[in-house]
């Protein structure tokens, strides 16, 4: 599993989170319910595992030990809700089912809001974060942005696949073009088919002994991507909207996915913005790598990098260093934000 194995904890820290953990929240029927089977003998010894799909209370969790056995089926309390895919447990195996009884630390975590708005955690410990795009649906810059942004200010690994790079010529060269400026900045993007396999060896080789979650808006092919590179995941796949090019929303929990040298990858919801809300200006900024060498560099210190005099982003971008593309993105990303 690649450095899902580097956050191995002893059992006494393991036991410390779970004491701590335990006193958390008040319990209630359910959680009740669980310390009656937690001190039975019906349950085996503690173990580690990472958390494969995540469900209401429950949750399919992967062996460390024995990563190919059948996944098993945990429950855990109520002040474990923020459980999600990735994360790395202490569990307990029973004869139908077991109880995650602790959450170990998280190197790395992503999250977007959710439909009141609330920010949640989508997935956790990941190395990579794969955004995938496409000529259908078309390609947004915008996003592209907020993805490279939230990678940054995780300091996660972001890689752009186009994939479906078998379909009409002038549209992979249009969505190519898109991708130059993040290519010429310093940022890895490459082409894919997973209908043709067309680049799915070098995609294996940047995904082996990582963790990676592929990212991306509905229908350009993220879990097409997923069977190609792990035929027995049997990720579902679905097909454009006719009417409106526009994917369906086919995925609905993110699942991860063992790869057979090594390492995982996970599909995650048709996610169409992360969660950016909680940057200032200056953090905002810093997600866009090629403005660091310029940001403090303004003649004023609130400089809105729009009109003010003196603004070194714009000029940096008349002089080429800075793309006209990347600076209207943040502009547009920052009015989102309510920050201009």
């Amino acid at each position: 599993m690649g450095d899902m194995a580097k956050s191995k904890l002893t059992l006494r820290q393991q036991k410390r989170i779970r004491d701590k953990q335990s006193r958390a929240a008040p319990t209630n029927k359910h959680d009740d319910q669980l310390d009656d089977l937690l001190s039975s003998d019906q349950l085996g010894p503690e173990q580690s595992g990472t958390v494969v799909t995540r469900f209401s209370n429950q949750a399919d969790v992967m062996s460390s030990l024995r990563p190919t056995d059948s996944l098993r089926r945990c429950y855990f309390r109520s002040h474990l809700e923020s459980l999600v895919t990735g994360d790395q447990v202490v569990w307990r195996a029973g004869d139908s089912t077991g109880v995650i009884t602790a959450v170990l630390p998280r190197t790395s975590q992503l999250e977007r809001p959710d439909s009141r708005g609330n920010i949640r955690t989508v997935v956790a410990n990941i190395d990579n974060i794969m955004i995938v795009v496409a000529p259908e649906p078309e390609a947004h810059h915008e996003l592209i942005d907020r993805y490279l942004v939230a990678s940054e200010q995780h300091k996660i690994t972001p890689m752009i696949v186009l994939n479906k790079a078998d379909l009409n010529a002038e549209q992979v060269k249009s969505v190519s073009n898109l991708l130059a400026p993040y290519q010429d900045i310093g940022y890895v993007a490459f082409q894919v088919s997973a209908k043709s396999g067309l680049g799915i060896g070098e995609l294996v080789t940047r995904l082996t002994n990582k963790t990676s979650v592929f990212v991306g808006q509905s229908g350009v092919g993220k879990s097409s991507i997923i069977n190609a590179l792990c035929p027995p995941a049997n990720a579902k796949v679905g097909k454009l909207s006719a009417a409106k090019a526009k994917g369906r929303h086919t995925t609905t929990t993110a699942d991860l996915y063992l790869l057979s040298d090594g390492g995982s990858i996970i599909d995650s919801p048709g996610i169409r913005e992360f969660g950016l809300m909680h940057l200032d200006r200056q953090q905002l900024a810093q997600g866009f790598i090629e403005f660091r060498p310029f940001l403090g560099q303004c003649r004023f210190r609130n400089c809105s990098h729009k009109n003010d005099p003196g603004c070194a982003l714009r000029a940096a971008c008349k002089e080429g260093s800075i793309s006209a593309q990347r600076l209207d993105s943040y502009h547009r990303i920052s009015q989102s934000l309510g920050l201009d």
